[in-house]
């Protein structure tokens, strides 16, 4: 399959009740492949994104994989939190934890774009992890202030707008994606938009998710020692023009012995993973 033609539609669906620390919220998932393969690679979407962001991946890498693509709590057909305080990294690696439970999964690789990738490192970097290869999507060790602030101006501001198209221009405004075609956007566009009761269009993720760059001052984030703890093989992807993971950081990052890096000309935050050539080399590092 041409990873630039319209993608296919998941194999399979599911869901688990997870907890938080004000009561359960369901996390959904998709999947491809077959459902008995021990070999399970789950894939996290970023900040604002949903588990639908790697169909085009997933349907490429189901041959080798049972491909996992959930919905982070608030996002997508996820349960929104009852306490927009919750949204963060311990509840995050607490509902990935249930998430393999539920799959049945002793190990896993793990392929995160920003904020999954993070997630990935975190529960890389912990005693007796899961998590074998990693690849982390335009997100590294360190993350800078001014990538913070400029993500702030947009998150969380639940603009409504009258049809799918302006909404899909306007996430096109925001989002130094890479070359992607009109089929690869109005795909992105549609699975994160959801049509009110008004008829209006709207980011199908809780606004409260943005509480976190509201409770105080930004600051540069330095996660170096987490980032050490990393034991497996680490591809690290970055768009050239990101802000999030710049030359200076993923420099630093490459110290680390097993670390490879790819660097997406003409994307910027972040490379979606879609065309054929970022899907054959995240597929060559997975499967070297």
């Amino acid at each position: 399959m041409d990873a630039n033609a319209t993608a296919p539609e998941p194999t399979r669906t599911g869901s688990v009740r997870c907890l938080d620390p004000h009561g359960f919220h369901r996390l959904h998932w998709v999947e491809w492949g077959d459902r008995d393969n021990p070999r399970v690679l789950v894939c996290a979407h970023g900040l604002t994104r949903c588990g639908r962001d790697f169909d085009f991946l997933a349907s490429r890498l189901a041959d080798a994989y049972r491909v996992v693509c959930p919905d982070i709590a608030g996002r997508g057909v996820s349960d929104r939190l009852a306490d927009p305080a919750d949204y963060g990294y311990p509840v995050y690696c607490a509902d990935m934890a249930t998430l393999l439970a539920a799959l049945g999964a002793e190990s896993v690789d793990w392929v995160g774009t920003s904020m999954g990738g993070l997630l990935g490192m975190l529960l890389a970097a912990v005693p007796r992890t899961p998590v074998g290869k990693l690849v982390m999507n335009d997100v590294g060790s360190v993350i800078p202030k001014a990538a913070l602030e400029r993500i702030a101006t947009y998150v969380g501001r639940d603009p409504a707008f009258e049809s799918l198209e302006a909404l899909e221009a306007a996430m096109r405004a925001v989002s130094p994606f890479g070359a992607l075609d009109a089929a690869q956007w109005r795909h992105l566009a549609a699975h994160t938009a959801i049509c009110d009761d008004a008829g209006r269009w709207r980011f199908r993720y809780d606004p409260g998710i943005a509480q976190p760059f509201r409770a105080g001052a930004l600051a540069d984030v330095d996660l170096r020692a987490a980032w050490r703890a990393v034991p497996g093989p680490v591809l690290v992807i970055r768009g050239a023009q990101s802000d999030l993971l710049t030359p200076e950081i993923l420099a630093g990052m490459l110290e680390r012995p097993g670390t490879e890096s790819l660097v997406v000309e003409g994307a910027g935050h972040a490379p979606m993973l879609m065309d054929d050539a970022q899907v054959a080399a995240v597929r060559a590092f997975l499967l070297a």
